[in-house]
């Protein structure tokens, strides 16, 4: 079954079980959790908080804050801001933390695997 599983990925002499198990790779996982977690608990009570607020609390929703524009009107807008804020804030984190880091397995990984096609290759 090893061989097999890894045949299909087209490099049967690289462990992907071995690289998800080093600690390289676990960094990198707990790095991305450690922003994703958090980040989607904060976004989902926020939106909770918008959902709960429109539904039960129409007084303070229905305050006016200029002209017609009332409270539940501008949060309902920073809904989408938060989510293209919260986007460009991953893309960010991503690119200095998560990128770099996968991109030392990855280059790890082709080695391995250009290494052992050059072995089979030879013989």
């Amino acid at each position: 079954m090893g061989n097999s599983a890894h045949a299909s990925q087209g490099s049967p002499d690289v462990d992907f079980v071995e690289v998800q198990a080093s600690k390289e790779f676990r960094d990198l996982r707990k790095s991305h959790r450690s922003f994703v977690f958090p980040v989607a608990v904060g976004f989902l009570l926020w939106y909770f908080a918008y959902v709960l607020l429109a539904a039960y609390a129409h007084d303070f929703m229905s305050i006016k804050v200029w002209g017609s524009i009332n409270i539940g009107l501008v949060m309902g807008l920073l809904q989408f801001v938060t989510t293209f804020g919260i986007t460009t804030w991953y893309v960010t984190y991503a690119n200095n933390k998560l990128d770099p880091k996968a991109a030392e397995i990855r280059t790890r990984l082709e080695a391995q695997i250009a290494a052992a096609n050059s072995t089979k290759e030879e013989v």
